[in-house]
C-alpha cells in the first residue's frame, strides 16, 4: 500500500466514525464562526492574513471536516474545497448544506490539482502541507494561484526537540495521526521558499503549547499573553513553537 492510499484510508475511517455521530447529533454539523476562529490561537490571525474575501475565489486546500470552508463562504468567498479522503469530502458537503452555504467540493490529491492555471485568488489550509511532497505540491499550488494571490497555511512545527519527544512518547487528546506524517521542518520550508521566495513564517504557541495537555483556561490565557510579549521581543524563539503560519504569494519570477 503506498503513502497516498494509507492516508486516504486513515481519514476515510475517521470520517466514517464521525458520519455515524451526525445521525445521532445532527447539530454537530453546524458551525459557529467565532468558535471556529478561536478554537486554536493561530486560526484567527491566520484568517486575517487572507485579507478581503468578498467575491474572491478561495481554495479550501485539504478541506477535511469542512468547517473552514463554511466560515470562508460566510465572509463572501466563492469557495472550492478538496480533500484526498472521499469520506471527508462527503462530510464537508453535508456540513455546507447544514449551514446553508454553497461550496464546491471535489476529491483530489494536493500533488495533482484538477483546477485551471491561475484560477484562485486565495488558498487556505490547516495541517495539510506536512502530509505532502512539497516540491510537487508547492508547484501545483503556485500554478493554480493567480499572480498576487495569497496562500495561508497553518502547520504543526517540528524544530523543537523537546516537543517532538512529547509528541512521540506522551499520551494526549487528539494525538491520532497517520503512519507517514511528521511535523513540518525547516528544510521543507526552504523547499517552499524556492517556489515562493517571499514566504513568511510566524510561530504560535511557545509557552502556551501546554494547553494541549493541560486544560486550564486561566493559566493558558496567561501563557498566551506571555507568548505575544515574548515572541514579539525575541522572534528567534518562534523556532521552538508548536505551530507555524505560512503566508505565500506567487510572483512572476517564482516557478
Amino acid at each position: 500500500m503506498d503513502r497516498l492510499e494509507r492516508e486516504r484510508l486513515f481519514h476515510d475511517r475517521q470520517a466514517q466514525d464521525r458520519a455515524a455521530s451526525f445521525i445521532i447529533r445532527p447539530g454537530d454539523l453546524l458551525v459557529d464562526d467565532d468558535v471556529y476562529l478561536g478554537h486554536e490561537t493561530w486560526i484567527r490571525p491566520a484568517f486575517q492574513r487572507l485579507g478581503n474575501l468578498q467575491n474572491a475565489r478561495v481554495l479550501d486546500y485539504g478541506c477535511g471536516h469542512g468547517m473552514a470552508g463554511v466560515v470562508l463562504a460566510r465572509l463572501g468567498a466563492e469557495v472550492t474545497g478538496f480533500d484526498l479522503s472521499g469520506g471527508y469530502v462527503r462530510e464537508a458537503r453535508e456540513r455546507a448544506r447544514a449551514n446553508g452555504v454553497t461550496i464546491r467540493h471535489v476529491q483530489a490529491d494536493g500533488e495533482r490539482l484538477p483546477f485551471p492555471d491561475q484560477y484562485f485568488d486565495r488558498a487556505w489550509g490547516n495541517a495539510i502541507l506536512h502530509h505532502l511532497r512539497l516540491p510537487i505540491a508547492g508547484r501545483e499550488l503556485w500554478r493554480v494561484l493567480r499572480p498576487g494571490g495569497i496562500a495561508v497555511f497553518c502547520e504543526p512545527w517540528g524544530e523543537n526537540p523537546f516537543l517532538n519527544f512529547a509528541r512521540s512518547h506522551l499520551p494526549y487528546r487528539g494525538k491520532e495521526r497517520t503512519h507517514d506524517e511528521q511535523p513540518l521542518r525547516g528544510w521543507q520550508v526552504r523547499e517552499l521558499q524556492s517556489i515562493f521566495p517571499d514566504l513568511e513564517i510566524r510561530g504560535h504557541q511557545f509557552l502556551s503549547m501546554v494547553r494541549r495537555v493541560l486544560p486550564a483556561p486561566r493559566l493558558n490565557a496567561c501563557l498566551e499573553r506571555c507568548d505575544r510579549m515574548v515572541l514579539s521581543r525575541v522572534p528567534a524563539l518562534e523556532r521552538y513553537c508548536r505551530y507555524v503560519v505560512l503566508t505565500m504569494q506567487p510572483t512572476a519570477q517564482s516557478s
